[in-house]
């Protein structure tokens, strides 16, 4: 099922055909402000462990971000930051990030890893924040990889659809995706560490 979603003004009722989805356990491909992800509702462990068996590793060992729409509802899931921390996540967010945060118990048990982190993103794309308003708690990301040594991602939601359609229960179309990941920062520690240089351009010696 390919369901299509206009970038800049979302359809609240194509949202909603979305959220309806995840809520019954579904496995979606969506944009986001970098590559296209994987996503499905938090809670949901069926479709978490269908999500790590399409990237061929165990749910328990899988680093996946959670989606969230605003900065504030970060707190649900995640240990209070710092001053420096939230400043820097104000001024990267919304935007192609992925911030690794210390995770509170309110994360559901088959994310809890050994260090107890979990990646926040809040991308700068107005159909994931209004997939995940609607649904009123996260969702998980995951890159969708391309085979192709040459071209890592896929950015054609045509052609991402025709590869997944038997894999996952809806692919949704919002144009065109971008080829390079988000930027991602580890602030689980004493201090920020830049852990990979994607699409958000980020100094920490500031």
């Amino acid at each position: 099922m390919v369901i299509r979603i206009h970038p800049e003004t979302p359809d609240p009722r194509q949202i909603r055909k979305v959220v309806d989805l995840l809520r019954d356990g579904a496995v979606i491909i969506y944009p986001t402000d970098g590559v296209y992800a994987f996503g499905c509702d938090i809670t949901k462990s069926k479709a978490v462990e269908r999500v790590a068996q399409l990237k061929g590793i165990k749910p328990e060992k899988a680093d996946f971000s959670f989606v969230f729409d605003e900065l504030a509802s970060t707190t649900a899931y995640c240990r209070p930051v710092d001053t420096r921390v939230f400043k820097l996540m104000k001024s990267c967010l919304p935007g192609p990030y992925t911030f690794i945060l210390n995770a509170n118990n309110s994360v559901p048990k088959l994310f809890k890893n050994n260090k107890r982190t979990v990646g926040v993103r809040i991308p700068n794309n107005n159909i994931c924040r209004a997939i995940v308003k609607e649904l009123g708690q996260p969702i998980i990301s995951s890159s969708v990889h391309d085979e192709d040594e040459v071209m890592e991602y896929t950015t054609d939601p045509e052609l991402i659809h025709e590869r997944y359609r038997d894999l996952v229960d809806a692919v949704v179309d919002g144009g065109y995706g971008a080829l390079v990941p988000s930027t991602v920062i580890d602030c689980s520690g004493d201090f920020p560490e830049l852990i990979r240089q994607g699409a958000g351009e980020i100094d920490l010696e500031e």
